[in-house]
């Protein structure tokens, strides 16, 4: 019994003392973001100093939240958390070692900024583009001589996990899971439509029919074509390749359609290179596709700042 009561006391110190512990904070001091070279945050974050200054002004009214509590992360602070993973791909809790916040503050982090870019989509995303379609064709035209082409379009898979509902439909035809996803693009690698809503097991060329674009298209709201490859219907707006060319012209048209083409599979490319996030997100299909267009939306505001891009990956291994 003297044991028992000898005990008690030190007992009731040591859990004292643990709980006080596990209150206890540790604040790491914020480092100036932008005090470091372009080339350390471009590596990092994919965006000059100036830029995300830019990305700050443009997203700081959304992303912002009211509140009392020390050492609250500022909107700069959310957004290059966002942005690293995006460029970077890893577990959110590598992202949270390397900015030194926790898991649950990167998820949040990506979360506000990404439906934060969403509200921006037709301020940055715009079709057939933000120039008069004058231009668009004249630059369509200087790569291969196509005259009157105003996109160039193909589908690329970006791969999910397994949903937990409906997991057959994202199945795609390389058996992996993914969204399959619809881009536009000019010229000047800026993508000028975006279609990220729909499963892998879903062919390009349906997505392409059921898009408002197309009906656009029907309706004759444009002038000028979309290049596409031989997965999607050959329309009156939508050129494809001839399947079995004769000497001459036809052989000339494929050889000048390819060569325009190729501007989407080089702007593709670029998206990927830029944010690895996107050779496999480990989200539910819904949050991916908000990912998918927040990338989407960065790549268009980098490319007109003239940001560098990262070396893109190969295109034939790449899972289009």
């Amino acid at each position: 019994m003297a044991c028992h009561f000898l005990e008690e006391p030190v007992d009731r110190e040591a859990q004292i003392l643990r709980r006080a512990l596990r209150r206890e904070r540790v604040i790491r001091a914020r480092l100036d973001i932008l005090s470091f070279p372009d080339d350390f945050l471009c590596e990092r974050y994919r965006f000059s100093a100036q830029s995300i200054s830019y990305l700050n002004n443009i997203l700081r009214p959304y992303i912002t939240h009211v509140t009392h509590r020390g050492h609250a992360l500022s909107s700069l602070d959310i957004i290059c958390i966002a942005l690293r993973f995006l460029a970077n791909g890893s577990f959110l809790y590598n992202i949270g070692d390397a900015e030194h916040v926790s898991k649950a503050t990167v998820c949040r982090a990506v979360r506000n900024v990404t439906v934060a870019m969403k509200r921006l989509l037709y301020s940055f995303v715009v079709f057939p583009g933000h120039r008069p379609t004058r231009f668009i064709k004249e630059g369509c035209h200087k790569i291969a001589g196509f005259p009157g082409v105003i996109g160039c379009i193909d589908g690329t898979h970006i791969p999910v996990i397994a949903p937990l509902v409906n997991e057959g439909d994202y199945v795609n035809r390389k058996s992996f899971h993914s969204i399959n996803v619809q881009i536009i693009c000019d010229a000047a690698n800026i993508i000028t439509n975006v279609e990220a809503k729909w499963p892998g097991s879903v062919h390009d060329s349906q997505i392409f029919r059921e898009c408002t674009l197309s009906t656009k298209f029907g309706h004759g709201e444009f002038t000028g074509y979309l290049l596409g490859d031989r997965g999607y219907p050959c329309l009156p707006y939508l050129l494809t390749p001839y399947s079995d060319p004769e000497p001459g012209p036809q052989q000339r048209y494929n050889l000048a359609h390819c060569r325009t083409r190729a501007r989407i599979e080089m702007t593709i490319g670029m998206l990927k290179a830029r944010f690895q996030c996107l050779q496999r997100l480990r989200v539910t299909p819904e949050r991916a596709c908000d990912i998918i267009v927040a990338c989407v939306i960065l790549h268009n505001i980098a490319t007109i700042r003239g940001e560098h891009c990262p070396s893109e990956p190969n295109i034939s291994s790449d899972p289009n």
